[in-house]
């Protein structure tokens, strides 16, 4: 029946002499739920695409703009909220003439559409995709309603951001052959509700590391590459429903589990698969892309994060800082704090950093005065104030390497300075 449904549209375009471009790519869903007080992540899937047009950028606005009817509705440029950033961008194709979009809205987009709403224009925006034609012809413009909503049950099930850590407070654990490592946790922030469902998992000294794509949640890739993900050691599978509170622990499991009988480098990963839940599906017949749903509970617009512990002797956890952590050039662990001129601080950049942030802290590790420094300048001057600010006979002193999404990339270890003035 709703292929009977699209030939008559067709036909109907056509008779009207109205090009038939602006049904040639469609999109499902074509109306979305998303969190007016935080980011949402949605899977999409635009078909008709064929092998004429490729994907361009996004935006969101408040209001669309009368169009040639045979490029479709493109934001109105006055209410523009803002461009889905270049690292968000999981845009692939999919199928036949098809493409997977994994559309993140930032919070401060749905916080400006949040304050137009709520200075009295519509309580929607719209998101809209930019096709490029190979063949030189015009351009396509593509729109999916976004409807504000509290991000709760109503909302299909993103995650937002996901933390790992050990119990012992060190971006990686050093361990002796045979000794228990300590407990861990993810730390999950998401929008609307559903089962979270995956395994925890092990790279064992000597085997390949994961690439992003790998590390990817299973319902951010499109249908004909899931399951195409390596896997390497599991350790335990999770099923776990979360609730509509935006935030939840997942434990890892008995820390006795994790292998340690060959000295070298492990990384625990956090593997989400997929869930069929119904405010996150996409119909795939709808848009032309093949048949059936494709499921995209716990999508999520980033690649999921990791944990390293190291096995043996004589490896310091300065020498795994290419890999995860940060490294730390002046001042050395132990040295004590001029008396006639500023401390300087020093460490090598990270890649990827957008923003560095310098935490000083007491002996038991509590953090009194934190600075932030640009991801281009891996060196601080302290003010004067400092040794006031933190109060303590002993200062501690670590850097936190964050991407331009605020998602911690690297962390270097506590170091110590004595004798504050």
């Amino acid at each position: 029946m709703r292929c009977l449904r699209n030939a008559v549209a067709q036909l109907l375009i056509a008779c009207a002499g109205v090009p038939a471009l602006t049904a040639q790519i469609t999109v499902n869903p074509t109306g979305v739920n998303v969190a007016s007080q935080g980011a949402t992540t949605v899977f999409l899937t635009f078909g008709g695409l064929g092998t004429e047009f490729v994907a361009a950028e996004a935006f969101w606005c408040g209001e669309l703009e009368d169009a040639r009817p045979d490029i479709g509705l493109r934001c109105d440029e006055t209410t523009l909220f803002g461009r889905l950033p270049l690292r968000f961008d999981l845009a692939r194709p999919s199928g036949s003439g098809a493409l997977t979009d994994i559309m993140s809205v930032p919070p401060s987009v749905a916080r400006r559409a949040y304050q137009a709403a709520a200075a009295g224009r519509r309580a929607d925006f719209f998101y809209v995709r930019r096709f490029v034609s190979r063949r030189g012809g015009r351009d396509v413009f593509v729109a999916v309603t976004c409807r504000l909503t509290g991000g709760g049950a109503t909302s299909p099930l993103s995650l937002v951001d996901v933390r790992l850590s050990f119990a012992a407070d060190a971006p990686v654990v050093t361990l002796q052959p045979g000794e228990p490592a300590p407990a861990w946790v993810a730390e999950i922030t998401y929008s609307g509700t559903g089962r979270l469902l995956g395994r925890w998992e092990v790279v064992r000294p000597g085997e390949e590391f994961p690439t992003e794509n790998d590390l990817l949640t299973e319902a951010s890739l499109p249908l004909e590459q899931r399951g195409s993900q390596r896997r390497w050691t599991q350790l335990e599978r999770f099923n776990v429903f979360l609730p509509p509170t935006g935030r939840a622990r997942l434990p890892g499991p008995d820390p006795l589990r994790l292998p340690r009988q060959v000295d070298g480098v492990y990384l625990v990963l956090l593997r989400i698969e997929a869930s069929a839940d119904r405010d996150g599906q996409s119909e795939l017949d709808v848009v032309g892309a093949g048949t059936g749903i494709v499921a995209s509970g716990a999508v999520a617009g980033f690649a999921m994060p990791t944990l390293r512990y190291l096995v043996g002797t004589g490896v310091t956890v300065d020498a795994l800082a290419p890999h995860g952590g940060v490294s730390l050039v002046t001042p050395v662990d132990g040295a004590p704090m001029p008396g006639d001129s500023l401390l300087s601080f020093a460490w090598l950049p990270v890649a990827g950093a957008a923003q560095y942030h310098l935490e000083f802290a007491d002996e038991r590790t509590t953090v009194r005065f934190e600075a932030l420094v640009s991801g281009a300048v891996a060196a601080y001057r302290a003010p004067p104030f400092l040794a006031q600010r933190v109060g303590s006979a002993v200062m501690q002193w670590r850097v936190r390497a964050v991407d331009a999404g605020d998602r911690e990339v690297a962390r270097s270890s506590w170091r110590r300075i004595t004798a504050p003035i």
